[in-house]
Parts: C-alpha cells; structure tokens; sequence
C-alpha cells in the first residue's frame, strides 16, 4: 500500500491562533461561577506568593538581626498558617478544573459527533475514516492542558509577573531594572523560536492524523492483507508512516526546546546583573542582605511565571493545531441540508419522477445527463447496466444522499430539496451490498430499522426473510451477541440479517442496491419469496448485476452512457434484441459454461 495515499489532505484553515483559542475558551463560559471561585483561589495564591519574600526580609533584617525570636516565632506561625491554607484551596482549585475541563471536552466531542452525522455523503468520500477518528479522540484530548493552564497557569502567573514588577520597582528601582535587564532579549528569543515551533507541530499533527488513517484501514482489511500475504508490505508502509511521525515529532521538540534555553539564560544574566548592581554599585551591606534575599526570591518569582507561560505557549502552538482541526470540520457545511422553508413529507405514496436530471459527483465528470422518467406507485424498476454508468447514483438520488446540478426529483409531486431529509428518509428503506451490522444483539441489529418496534414485528421481520431458522440456531437465538461487523457469521447471514432490518421498517419506498449479491443461488432462493413479500405494494428500485432476479420487474432500466438507453418489461428487452438481449445472453453463456465445467469435473 503506497505512502503516498496517507498525504496530507487537510490545508491551513487560515485562522488565526487568537481566534481559534478565543472559540476554544468561549466553552468556559458556560461555567463562569465555578471558574470564579478558581480565580479567587489562585488570587490568594499569588498574593501568599508575593508576601513571602518580604516576611523573609522582615525576618532577616528586623527580627534575626535585633535578636527577636519571640518576634520571629509570630511572624513564622503567620507564614505557616497563609501557606498551609493556599495548599488546601490549590487541591481544590485543582479538582474544579479538572471537571470542568472534562465537561467542556465533553460538549466539544459531542458537538464535533453530532455534527459529522449531519454531513452530505462527499465529505465521506474524501476522508478516511481514520482520519475523522483522530479528530473525534486524539485532537480533542490535547485540548484539555490547554483549558486547564490557561485558567491555573496563564491568567495567575501573568498576574504574578506583573505585581512582582511593581514591587520591585517600589522597593528599589536600580535594582528592579538591573534585574529585569534581560528581559527584553528574552522576547525577541521567544518570538522566533514560536515562528517555526508552530508550524512543526502542524506538520506533527498531520503526520498523526496519517499514522491513525492507515492503522484503522489495515485493522479493517486485515482479511484481504493476509489473504493476499501483504504483510511485508503493510510494515514497510506502516514503518515509513512511523517515521515520519516520529521525525515531525523531535523537530517541533528541538526547537519548542529552546523556550527553556533561552529563559535560563536571561534568568540568569538577570540575576547576576542585580547582585553586581545592588553590592558594587549600591554597596548594600549586611545590614541590607534581607533586601539582597528578597530581591533574589522577586526574580525567580517572575523568571519562574515566565518559564510557566512558555511552556504554556508551547503547549498552546502544540495543540492549537488540533483545535483548528476540530473546528474545522465544525465549520464545514453540510450540501444536503435541508433549506429555510422546508414542509415534512406527507405520507408517501409511491409517485417517482426524474425532471431532467443532470448529475456530476466533482462538477467535472458527468454521471447522468438529462434523465427522465416516471414511476407509478407500486411499480418494481429495475436498474441494469454497466459499472460506473449510474444505476447507484440514481437510487442514491432519490434518498436525497446527493442533490443534482440540475432538474428535478419528485416523489408524490414534492421536489426531494423541499421537504426534510428526516421525513423523506424515515418512508424509505435502504438495502446495499455492505450488509454493515453493529456491535449487539441481533435483536438490537434488526430494530435498528424501526428503533421502537416490538419483539414480535422483529420475529415477523425475521420470518419473512427467511431469516428465523438460522437465527434459533444460534447460541442465545435473538439474543445472540454480534461484534463489529457481525464477526463469525457468513455473507450471507448478514444479508439475511439486513433484510430483516429493512423489512421492518416497513417502508413506502424500497431501493435494494446489489442486496443479493452476496447470497449463494441457494439462500437467494429462500429469500426471494420474502424479497416478494416486501415488494408487494410497494415502490421499488431494485440495482442487480444477475439479471435472473429481476424478471418479475414491472419494468428493467438498461443504464449507460450518463442515459436510460433502453426501458421495458424483461420480455419485451429480449425481444428488442439490444443492449439488455446481449447483457442477459451475456450471462446465460456463461452460466452455461460454469455448468459444463462443473459437469465435467464430476
């Protein structure tokens, strides 16, 4: 499998981190009086902070050096009972945020699922799986240091850093300068490391998004790698997508590395330049070392909120890329949505009708060109024709899973853009060749297509498909447990199984699309006279590639060249001697030929 199918597919949303971290904290709002209570803590936190360096130059140069222990016992119980309370709130300022940032992460995922299940069949089409998993788990998970530092650590420390300046100018302005010399080396050092650590945690987080794309699609097509004894290559490209992974990785490290350099290192010209200023120049004595003390204590309190914010920064432009992600797909617009003056679908009766439907899936390659037609309610069409000429594209039409470029889809009269998808799709039941069933019972698999429907319509269901003797067969009968997939039964079981979910739903309109493929001539005999059941009186479009199921068609659709080149009974297409004559002898040839070969090897 080629590396190059796992490229990025995903270009720069273009926001910008200001606006993309404004939209992520919006959700804290929600919990304003709880992050309320987290800001008053971490106020008296800082204000403790703050203090203690100058209760540690009282003690020094009032009470050590006057000999005042009686003094220094008062001021040392007094620090004891400020710093023993700020442990206590900062426990329980650490157990708020943590809930809270686990609730916004919360509505963030449920917001991001809810809104994918609105989207059209293209955005699909366009993305792996995989990669639509890594949205919904791994870029939302890196989201909550971010919620949670910015409350504890960003908004405090930036508090901190500034009332630490203020102090320090108020008690010695030389000194205060001295100190902070560095300062503004430091800002140019972080502002260019930032320029290029934010785009190597982009490159990173796509690398991951590929990494997750090509695992979930091995773990799905694991059958047919080992069938075809792939493996050898799956590791190569499994291996080469892990180091690209790994290589994105300690890049955007090396350089997000360099925040911390470049802070030790002001930190400590900084330090240096005060002491130097404060003795040399000053000439503070021993008389002043409480001062010297303080100072010392005030420059790593701002050094050390300064290295606390950089790592934030660091952490914000390594995550940022996955809030963008996320919020991407949150803002990408649904094409099949339904409009402004929508009506609910009334009863359906069964009237179909194609206005002079063109359709293209990429605006480039036409699919179907001009195409009409009418169907009467009850009729049974069947679709036929070449791969690739449209026959699934017309069904899917008329679910409303695509909207045409042009023309019109009319079911009783009512234009399918015009009435909700939900009460158009809930009248109409949908058979495919992926005969796809849910981790469950098989109960829960066949109410799917009728979420309240009984246990005995479900039995019903079952029987009319033929579908009941195979299902008391089993180790539990209904109440058999299924894994992903319907593991350990056969093909044709879990048609059965869709056909019963279908058969259900009792719906008005029925499309089966290749829904017999997979059954052996034996199974489709036995569920032919339930596919009977479930056509009877109702509308049907029915997509077959073996012609011998569709005989009892009210009419056969030939489809080709983006048109309906021939229509009518399977009767009258034989007669005509055209393109379905040449399909169906086409089929009957080699039937035949399977048929000696078979005789033969007896």
């Amino acid at each position: 499998m080629a590396v190059n199918s796992f490229k990025e597919d995903e270009n720069s949303s273009g926001v910008s981190n200001t606006v993309t971290l404004k939209r992520l904290l919006s959700y804290l709002l929600a919990y304003k009086k709880q992050i309320v209570i987290v800001l008053l803590i971490m106020a008296y936190a800082s204000t403790v902070s703050l203090i203690n360096p100058l209760i540690m130059e009282s003690a020094i140069d009032t009470y050590i050096q006057a000999g005042d222990f009686r003094g220094l016992l008062r001021l040392a119980i007094l620090a004891i009972v400020l710093n023993g309370t700020m442990v206590l709130l900062i426990r329980i300022r650490m157990y708020m945020m943590a809930g809270i940032c686990n609730k916004v992460l919360l509505t963030i995922r449920q917001e991001l699922y809810t809104h994918i299940q609105t989207l059209d069949f293209h955005f699909f089409d366009s993305r792996p799986n995989g990669k639509i998993l890594a949205r919904i788990i791994g870029d939302i998970n890196s989201l909550k240091d971010v919620l949670n530092n910015f409350v504890t650590t960003l908004l405090p420390d930036a508090v901190t850093v500034i009332a630490v300046v203020v102090i320090m100018f108020i008690k010695n302005p030389k000194l205060a300068a001295a100190s902070l010399i560095s300062t503004p080396l430091m800002a140019i050092g972080i502002w260019l490391i930032q320029v290029k650590a934010h785009k190597r945690w982009v490159i990173f987080r796509k690398k991951s998004s590929n990494l997750n794309a090509y695992i979930h699609e091995d773990m799905s097509g694991i059958r047919i790698i080992q069938s075809f004894t792939a493996e050898p290559e799956t590791r190569a490209t499994f291996g080469t997508l892990l180091k690209e992974h790994r290589d994105s990785f300690l890049n955007a490290v090396r350089i997000a590395d360099g925040f911390n350099s470049v802070i030790d290192f002001c930190w400590g010209l900084g330090t240096i330049a005060m002491f130097y200023v404060g003795i040399a120049v000053l000439g503070i004595g021993v008389k002043q070392v409480g001062l010297l003390v303080a100072f010392s204590s005030y420059i790593s309190m701002f050094w050390n909120p300064i290295m606390n914010l950089s790592n934030f920064y660091n952490q914000l432009i390594t995550n940022i890329a996955g809030a963008e992600r996320v919020f991407e797909i949150m803002d990408t617009p649904s094409e099949i949505t339904d409009g402004k003056e929508i009506t609910q679908m009334p009863p359906i009766k069964g009237n179909v009708t194609f206005d002079h439907v063109s359709f293209s899936y990429d605006d480039k390659t036409s699919v179907l060109s001009d195409v009409s037609f009418d169907i009467r309610p009850g009729e049974t069409i069947a679709l036929v024709g070449p791969t690739g000429a449209g026959k699934t594209t017309i069904v899917s039409l008329i679910s409303r899973f695509y909207d045409v470029q042009s023309g019109r889809v009319m079911i009783d009269g009512h234009d399918v853009r015009d009435v909700s998808i939900e009460s158009l799709r809930s009248q109409m039941g949908i058979m495919t060749q992926d005969s796809f069933l849910f981790t469950g019972t098989v109960k829960d698999n066949i109410r799917y297509g009728k979420l309240d429907a009984t246990d005995e319509e479900i039995i019903a269901a079952a029987k009319a498909v033929n579908a009941h003797d195979f299902i008391m067969q089993l180790k539990d009968g209904y109440d058999t447990q299924l894994s992903e997939r319907g593991g350990g039964l056969s093909i044709g079981q879990k048609q059965l199984l869709a056909f019963a979910r279908t058969m259900v739903s009792m719906p008005k309109i029925l499309i089966l699309d290749e829904a017999t493929s997979s059954i052996d001539t034996q199974t489709e005999l036995l569920v032919q006279k339930g596919i009977d059941a479930l056509l009877k009186g109702r509308t049907s479009f029915v997509v077959a590639h073996r012609l011998s199921t569709i005989r009892k068609a009210s009419r056969i659709f030939v489809v080709d060249h983006e048109h309906i080149i021939e229509e009518g009974t399977h009767d009258e297409l034989l007669a005509q001697k055209g393109a379905y004559y040449r399909l169906y002898m086409a089929q009957f040839s080699h039937a035949l030929d399977l048929g000696s070969e078979n005789a033969a090897d007896a």
